[in-house]
């Protein structure tokens, strides 16, 4: 999985398509990540005390990492994320488009 908690995304598919985030969790387990302000869902909430008054909350739920594609800070457009070795050893993470390096 080549998506990291904090990255900017933009979903491919579904009826969110074409809308940019923030990963807020990845599931790689489960190939999934949950996306702020994307696939939100409507959940009953009971009285807590937290929550005193209780209500119909909406969350953002998971939804699956194939879904979404890795967004370029320098080209702005989505990218297939590709790793490479840099000069002093260490593994990163560029851009297919431009060669920006994302990490």
């Amino acid at each position: 999985m080549n998506i990291k908690k904090g990255d900017m995304v933009t979903v491919t598919t579904g009826k969110d398509s074409g809308k940019r985030g923030k990963v807020l969790r990845v599931m790689p387990s489960d190939n999934r990540v949950v996306v702020e302000g994307i696939n939100k869902a409507k959940k009953h909430q009971k009285p807590t005390r937290s929550l005193p008054q209780g209500g119909i909350l909406q969350v953002e739920t998971a939804l699956n990492a194939s879904n979404v594609m890795l967004l370029c800070t320098k080209c702005n457009k989505p990218t297939r994320g590709a790793s490479k070795v840099l000069d002093n050893g260490q593994k990163a993470r560029i851009c297919k488009r431009c060669g920006e390096v994302l990490d």
